[in-house]
């Protein structure tokens, strides 16, 4: 196993917009991922296994619910905290990072903003410690960017609700001891369920044969007439209005960690081309492998920039939905650019194990869809200029 030598690029000294707190944050991760994650993720995403046994390092680094308030198990951080730390998993790997993110902002953050005191009592300890995992089931078989087309739905038997339904592409499902599920009542209003492992009829066959987010577990949650206790009901918000809450939070989250893995394309790409000789000289002497790692870190400071501004308008209340969108479709598009590019420098040797390349290639062939595709991304900024709706 290659020692990990990564080296964090800031070519515009951003460090200097930090924190003392914020710097501490992250070289935690950072340091986490360099001894726990490094060593072990390339032989896991090759047998295609979740690495369940980092989960408590996950949780030491406060990589569940940073942002959650102490007093419910959190890390009490702010939103620079969480991206930060979003950055640093993600530059080990995407599928630890949306293991992370999907506990966090999918499943930590509606029971903590939708819930009921007693749901964040019972349920936020025991995630943000990591003895409980959780998922989010908003996506169906028919129905991905169209959310609101949903057929899960639920009917209230008096002293219970029935749920019925499938959702797919579930990030950890196959594991999770909790799901949020987003459902249609008898009124065809959208709420959301907490779901807990054992209840009858409730189940997650795990999806195999991903070339994607192979060190990340997915599976489907399958509802067959689930009898879901009344108190398991998220109360303080309903509409698709609710979920979408959720998305923002994990879009966010996704712009700061598409940056640590291009930062690791990058760094990793830098430091062979001043090793690898070719015709007598290091491939970093050529013009055209100069275009490539100067156009790989302009690109990084720019994503650097608009995610760290975004992070400072969700501090302040102040970041809306389509600004999120931005730095989500901007810093993947960047990220998976940079994979690519750094791939073809590396020739050969760029798709073997022995670098981190190929596998953040392919990860974020993933990243760039899930959570709001490219594209939808685009009419989502398309619809916030003009107020013209593109998707109906």
């Amino acid at each position: 196993m290659k020692p990990d030598l990564f080296e964090a690029p800031d070519y515009y000294n951003l460090d200097e917009l930090l924190s003392d707190e914020h710097k501490l944050v992250r070289q935690a991760a950072r340091d986490w991922v360099k001894r726990d994650v490094s060593p072990i993720i390339e032989e896991y995403a090759q047998k295609a296994e979740f690495p369940e046994q980092i989960i408590g390092g996950l949780a030491e680094i406060g990589a569940f619910g940073p942002y959650i308030p102490e007093e419910y198990g959190g890390a009490g951080l702010d939103q620079i905290s969480y991206g930060l730390i979003m950055q640093e998993i993600e530059r080990g790997d995407s599928g630890v990072r949306s293991t992370a993110s999907v506990q966090s902002s999918l499943v930590m953050y509606p029971i903590y903003k939708y819930g009921t005191e007693e749901q964040r009592k019972k349920y936020l300890p025991k995630l943000a410690s990591g003895e409980w995992m959780g998922c989010f089931g908003l996506t169906e078989p028919d129905h991905g960017s169209n959310p609101g087309g949903m057929t899960t739905n639920y009917k209230d038997m008096g002293d219970h609700y029935l749920l019925n339904g499938a959702k797919m592409w579930i990030s950890n499902a196959p594991f999770a001891q909790v799901a949020v599920v987003w459902a249609k009542n008898e009124e065809g209003r959208i709420h959301g369920l907490i779901v807990e492992r054992g209840m009858e009829g409730f189940s997650t066959p795990e999806t195999h044969n991903k070339w994607s987010l192979r060190a990340s577990a997915t599976g489907e949650l399958i509802f067959d007439n689930v009898k879901v206790p009344k108190e398991n009901l998220l109360p303080n918000k309903s509409g698709l209005g609710a979920p979408l809450g959720c998305l923002d939070s994990a879009r966010y989250g996704i712009a700061w960690g598409a940056i640590g893995a291009a930062m690791d394309c990058y760094d990793t790409a830098l430091r062979y081309s001043k090793e690898r000789i070719q015709f007598g000289k290091p491939i970093g002497q050529f013009q055209l492998q100069q275009k490539k790692l100067a156009e790989m870190i302009t690109e990084i400071t720019k994503a650097q920039l608009l995610a760290w501004r975004v992070g400072v308008m969700r501090n302040a209340g102040t970041a809306t939905s389509a600004q999120i969108s931005m730095a989500k479709r901007n810093n993947v598009d960047m990220a998976i650019n940079i994979a690519r590019e750094a791939r073809q420098m590396l020739g050969g040797m760029g798709i073997t194990g022995e670098y981190s390349l190929m596998r953040h290639s392919m990860n974020l062939e993933s990243v760039i869809t899930y959570e709001g595709t490219h594209d939808i991304h685009l009419l989502i900024t398309g619809l916030d200029i003009t107020g013209l709706n593109a998707f109906s």
